[in-house]
C-alpha cells in the first residue's frame, strides 16, 4: 500500500471510527475499581445504558467481544443436550449456530439464502410442530453482518406467540444495536447480545447481555458450566455498583461518553440518520447499476450495505484498488460470499459528508478496478444527501 496522507476512511461494519470525545474519556486516569468513586460511576453507567436496548431489566456488561455474548446467552439458559432453534442468515449467524453444537446443543439450523432475513413463518412451523416443547430456544441475528440484512424480529416474536410455544428468544444485536430500532422489553426478547464496536462507538472489548425475567429464571435451573460468563454474580455485585472481576475501566468511561452522545442526539435522531445514509448508499449502488444483496426491502440494513458484484468481477480486487489509491477499508465477503460482495458500513460516528466522501471512493475504485458502472450513482446519493 502506497503512503497517504490524511486519515484513514474505516468503512468496514465495525469495528467502526471512534469519536474524539470518547477517546479522551478513555484516556482519562484509571481508578480504584473497588472504591466507592467507581461504584457511583458504574450505578449511573447501568441506568443511562438500559434505555438503548430499550431494557428495564439487567444488562450485564462482560470484558469481552461478542463472541463471549454469545456464550454468555447460552450458558445461563440452557442445559447440556437441549434444543435449539437457529435460523441461518449469513455468517454470523451460521458461527453462532455452530458455537452452540460445541456446546452440547441440538441445533436445529433453519437454511437461508443469506439474502433474506429470520422468516417468523418457518420460525412459527418448527415450533408449533414440536408439541413435546423440546426446543428450549430461538436464537435470531438482528442485523446480519455479513449480508446486510435485518430481520424483523418483532414480528418473529408475535408468530411465536400465536404458536404458544414457551421458547426464550434470543437475539443478536451486535452491528444493530445503537443504529436500528430495537425494543428489547416491547418486542418480547429475553436475550440480547450485543458489543462494544459498532453502534456504541468504542473500541473492541465489551459485551453485554440485555435479560428478562424469564431468562433470569431460566438461568437458575440452566445446566451448562459457565463461570466467567455467569451472569449471577455479575448482577449481584453490580447491586453495590461494582464487578465480580477486574472490569474494563477504561472502556467504561467510553461508555459512559459513548451513551451521552447518544442521549444527546436522541435515539429516534440517531436511527433517522442511520436510514437517511443507508437509503443514501443503496441509492448510490442502483444508480451503479449494481445489486444489493438483500433482496426483501423490508429487510434493509441501516447500518451496512452489502453489494453484489457482476458475474466475472472480483469485491476483493475492487477492495484492494480502494485500500490503495484512496486509503479506505471496506468490509470482505465472508465465507460463501467471499469475493462476490463487499460491504459499505455507514453506522456510528458518521454523517452526510463522511458518506459522500466513502461512495466516491467507492464510485473511483469500481472504475478504476474495471467493473462497467454508470457514473450518475454517486449525484443520485447526493442529491438525497443534500437534502439531510
Amino acid at each position: 500500500m502506497t503512503s497517504q496522507s490524511g486519515r484513514h476512511f474505516l468503512q468496514i461494519p465495525g469495528p467502526t471510527n471512534v469519536p474524539d470525545q470518547v477517546l479522551r474519556a478513555i484516556a482519562a486516569p484509571t481508578i480504584d475499581h473497588r472504591g466507592p468513586e467507581f461504584a457511583a460511576f458504574t450505578t449511573e453507567l447501568l441506568a443511562d445504558l438500559g434505555p438503548v436496548f430499550g431494557a428495564t431489566g439487567p444488562v450485564v456488561i462482560f470484558p469481552g467481544s461478542g463472541t463471549g455474548a454469545w456464550e454468555a446467552a447460552l450458558v445461563n439458559t440452557l442445559s447440556t443436550g437441549d434444543r435449539v432453534l437457529h435460523v441461518e442468515t449469513g455468517h454470523f449467524a451460521t458461527l453462532w449456530q455452530q458455537m452452540a453444537t460445541a456446546l452440547g446443543l441440538y441445533v436445529d439450523f433453519v437454511p437461508g439464502d443469506w439474502r433474506h432475513g429470520a422468516d417468523p413463518d418457518a420460525v412459527a412451523e418448527h415450533l408449533a410442530a414440536d408439541t413435546a416443547h423440546t426446543i428450549k430456544a430461538v436464537c435470531v441475528v438482528h442485523n446480519e453482518t455479513s449480508t446486510g440484512v435485518t430481520s424483523r424480529v418483532s414480528e418473529i416474536r408475535r408468530a411465536m406467540d400465536a404458536t404458544g410455544h414457551p421458547a426464550l428468544l434470543l437475539v443478536d444485536t451486535i452491528s444493530s444495536l445503537g443504529s436500528i430500532d430495537y425494543r428489547h422489553d416491547e418486542w418480547g426478547v429475553d436475550v440480547t447480545v450485543a458489543g462494544s464496536q459498532k453502534g456504541l462507538m468504542l473500541p473492541p472489548g465489551l459485551s453485554f447481555n440485555a435479560v428478562s425475567e424469564k431468562a433470569l429464571a431460566a438461568s437458575r435451573t440452566a445446566g451448562l458450566r459457565r463461570s466467567y460468563w455467569d451472569w449471577q454474580p455479575v448482577i449481584e455485585a453490580n447491586k453495590r455498583g461494582y464487578f465480580p472481576c477486574t472490569p474494563a475501566t477504561n472502556l467504561l468511561y467510553g461508555l459512559a461518553e459513548a451513551l451521552r452522545m447518544l442521549r444527546a442526539e436522541g435515539l429516534p435522531a440517531v436511527f433517522a440518520r442511520h436510514d437517511r445514509h443507508a437509503a443514501a448508499t443503496r441509492t448510490a449502488v442502483r444508480g451503479w447499476g449494481l445489486e444489493l444483496l438483500c433482496a426483501d426491502e423490508r429487510e434493509y440494513s441501516s447500518s451496512l450495505t452489502a453489494v453484489l458484484m457482476p458475474e466475472g468481477d472480483d469485491a476483493d480486487k475492487v477492495r484492494e484498488v480502494i485500500l490503495d489509491r484512496f486509503d479506505m477499508s471496506l468490509g470482505a465477503g465472508l465465507g460463501k460470499l467471499a469475493g462476490r460482495v463487499f460491504r459499505i458500513g455507514h453506522l456510528g460516528h458518521f454523517n452526510a459528508l463522511t458518506l459522500a466522501g466513502t461512495l466516491a471512493g467507492v464510485q473511483m475504485g469500481l472504475q478504476l478496478a474495471g467493473v462497467r458502472i454508470d457514473p450518475n450513482g454517486l449525484t443520485a446519493a447526493l442529491d438525497i444527501l443534500r437534502d439531510e
